[in-house]
């Protein structure tokens, strides 16, 4: 920087003087004051006033009352505010200190002038910004307030005292736990203590619910949220409390809602499953029905074509038979007509058997039979059977029975002589003339066995997987008379009672059937 330096000799401490100067960031300048004359001027100084002449700062000076110290009657420092207007028109304001000092018996008035409009408008916008603060933190809509790190209550904006219903002076310098139901001044303190280790802006009490006590000791639901900051008078927190009273109601209000919603959803939904369990009870009925009119369609459709095939030959046996009986008339045809007769019974006992069966096949598919237990005699009651039987033996066919253990037996004497008359039937049917068939039965405490051996043709293991369906006939039995339903008839029947039924055979062999029946109260069907 260059000094402004007149053609007066000045001594060397106005020299280190000038050199100081020159760094001050302010207008430091001197003036003879016998003629107003500017001595010296800083940088600073030059670039306030906006000129280098010397002259012309004179003038600026003068217009100004810069650097008039001959109204100062001694050497004192004085100090006062001024304003004025550089060359540019520049409007300035600054703190003017001035002061005389004498050398080589001259008078020289020293002054310097700072600007303060800098520090002014820095005033202005801090104070600006004091008054958004203010607005910001004593009408903001929570309640906010400032403790330090002893948890002192230092600051609290008007919301919060509202909301706690103190003054301002009641609280300020009071510890914040004040604020707290005394059953949580314990752990808060702890908190407190942590939060001041490792500060972070972070809501508080996460999880948890969170209350605050008014002056009056009532509780209310806060949400609080805290954050931290720190200036040379240490550290502080600031706490941001929301009152969610009305919150809490309308959650309760929702929550409340929710659980009537859920008891009607709940209820609808037992409605819903009730119908649809009735629905689907209906569909397996309704399943079930359409089964069984499947199967008694099945059946029907069997059934004509059976009665085609099986009623055929007897009642052709019928028809021819009658009709040879009308062509023998004398009392020496009487053999003749005899036989024929025969053939009529055995015909019509053929038809009388298939129709029994399907009508047996009929009441099983529909629930209709019942099981009658009562007390007979096992060996009286088979020995019937096989007699009533021995009509359609063969010429040479022995049937044996034997019996072993008590003779007294609780079954139903009707059914079982259904499932003898089949078993036995099939066994007369499927063996040869000269064949022997046995029945054997045995009764002990819990069970009653019956079998029937024939040495018959006998049939195949996959004829045998088929042998209880209904309509089976085995592939070798295809030229011999039946239905294919006997031993479905016998399978159910034994079930009713309680009894399962087995089979061993082999072609050629013959079969053996063996029916095992517990001897406790059958299902009533």
């Amino acid at each position: 920087m260059n000094s402004k330096i007149s053609n007066l000799n000045i001594d060397l401490q106005l020299s280190i003087l000038t050199t100081i100067m020159e760094q001050v960031p302010c207008l430091v300048a001197i003036r003879d004051q016998s003629n107003g004359e500017v001595i010296y001027i800083n940088e600073t100084g030059i670039k306030m006033l906006g000129t280098k002449d010397l002259s012309l700062l004179k003038i600026i000076m003068d217009q100004n009352n810069l650097g008039c110290c001959n109204t100062i009657n001694d050497d004192s420092l004085f100090l006062k505010e001024q304003r004025w207007t550089n060359l540019k028109g520049e409007f300035f304001s600054g703190i003017y200190e001035g002061a005389t000092f004498q050398n080589d018996y001259k008078t020289y008035c020293f002054f310097r002038i700072t600007d303060i409009l800098p520090d002014r408008h820095f005033k202005q916008q801090l104070n600006k910004e004091l008054q958004r603060f203010g607005a910001l933190f004593n009408y903001a809509s929570i309640g906010i307030l400032v403790t330090n790190e002893q948890g002192g209550i230092v600051m609290i904006n008007e919301f919060a005292l509202k909301q706690f219903g103190y003054s301002r002076e009641e609280l300020v310098g009071q510890k914040v736990e004040m604020l707290i139901p005394q059953r949580a001044h314990h752990k808060h303190e702890a908190h407190r203590q942590r939060y001041n280790h490792k500060p972070q802006s972070r809501p508080m009490g996460i999880g948890l619910d969170l209350f605050a006590v008014r002056k009056d000791g009532s509780e209310f639901p806060v949400e609080i949220s805290l954050s931290h900051y720190q200036n040379e008078e240490g550290a502080f927190v600031i706490a941001y409390i929301n009152n969610i009273t009305e919150r809490k109601k309308a959650e309760a209000s929702i929550e409340k809602l929710n659980n009537e919603l859920e008891d009607i959803v709940e209820e609808r939904t037992g409605q819903l499953r009730k119908a649809l369990d009735a629905l689907e009870s209906s569909k397996e009925e309704l399943t079930t029905a359409l089964g069984k009119e499947k199967e008694l369609s099945e059946l029907k459709s069997r059934f004509v074509s059976m009665a085609s095939h099986e009623f055929r030959t007897p009642l052709s046996t019928i028809l021819s038979s009658a009709f040879l009986i009308k062509q023998y008339t004398t009392e020496a045809d009487q053999s003749k007509r005899d036989k024929h007769i025969q053939r009529i019974v055995n015909s019509i006992g053929m038809l009388t058997d298939t129709l029994n069966d399907f009508l047996s096949v009929g009441k099983i598919e529909e629930g209709k039979i019942q099981v009658r237990i009562s007390n007979f005699n096992i060996t009286e009651h088979i020995n019937a059977v096989i007699q009533e039987m021995q009509g359609i033996a063969m010429e040479g066919q022995e049937i044996l029975y034997r019996h072993t253990g008590e003779e007294g037996l609780s079954l139903d004497p009707t059914l079982l002589k259904h499932i003898v008359m089949n078993l036995l039937g099939n066994a007369i049917k499927f063996s040869g003339p000269t064949d022997t068939i046995s029945i054997n039965t045995e009764k002990n405490a819990n069970h009653f066995t019956l079998a029937i051996k024939d040495n018959g043709i006998g049939m195949s293991q996959e004829d045998q997987q088929h042998l209880f369906e209904r309509f089976y006939r085995g592939a070798n039995a295809s030229n011999i008379q039946g239905t294919g339903l006997g031993l479905h008839i016998v399978s159910k029947y034994s079930e009713l009672m309680n009894g399962s039924i087995s089979c061993e055979s082999e072609l050629g062999t013959g079969t053996i059937f063996t029916i095992v029946f517990s001897l406790y109260p059958p299902t009533n069907v």
